[in-house]
């Protein structure tokens, strides 16, 4: 299945070019099962070929995930868990995909909309229970714009890196996935351990004579 949808995809991106890359960009920031792994590799195979100018591409490549982003962002935000729950199955919805989302969001907050643009599944959900949740729409944006961006240019260079063996990528997708959530967890350890340093209180015993009662 996986191996013709990465072929219809290609053949889409060829045939349409960066309007190409914004639609898919636009379903793989939603619930639709477009993976990004098989999109932005693709893109960046055609830059090193010359097809493709990079800019237009992240230009492209930003506009569909934000563009997709914001819709999710606004099923989450206006329809909540009972539109999910009527129209969810029209749309490919997994519930407990979403499920899962929901409480990476619960437990890293504002925050996990832009971690989870490099984890796998959440990915495609996040921007749901942030708008369930009323994350404040600006900062929605920003993180979602750095997260999403980092991680298309990351595959495209990955694309232009490989060249024509850009679809070695699709063999190696879960693994890719677990190497750049292992790195964001090295990350968070390092930091914590930067920022969070033993107390330096000092405890003083000051040593007092005892007072005889009566004395002068």
């Amino acid at each position: 299945m996986f191996e013709h949808l990465f072929d219809f995809i290609t053949k889409i991106i060829s045939e349409t070019g960066y309007l190409g890359i914004c639609f898919f960009m636009i379903l793989e920031s939603m619930i639709a099962p477009i993976p990004s792994e098989a999109v932005m590799p693709f893109a960046g195979f055609l830059t090193a070929q010359g097809k493709f100018l990079i800019w237009y591409v992240l230009v492209a490549s930003s506009l569909g995930s934000m563009i997709g982003s914001y819709l999710s962002y606004a099923i989450g935000l206006y329809g909540g868990r009972p539109f999910l729950d009527k129209f969810g199955k029209y749309f490919l919805l997994d519930h407990h995909h979403l499920e899962i989302t929901e409480s990476f969001f619960a437990k890293y907050g504002d925050k996990a909309v832009f971690v989870s643009r490099f984890i796998p599944v959440v990915r495609h959900f996040i921007s749901i229970p942030a708008g369930m949740a009323q994350m404040n729409f600006w900062k929605f944006s920003i993180y979602t714009l750095v997260g999403a961006t980092s991680w298309n240019m990351f595959l495209v260079w990955l694309g232009f890196l490989l060249r024509e063996r850009w679809s070695d990528i699709k063999k190696y997708t879960h693994y890719l996935d677990y190497l750049v959530v292992l790195i964001i967890l090295v990350g968070i350890v390092y930091l914590y351990s930067k920022l969070i340093k033993p107390s330096n209180l000092k405890i003083e015993i000051v040593d007092k004579e005892p007072v005889t009662k009566g004395s002068k």
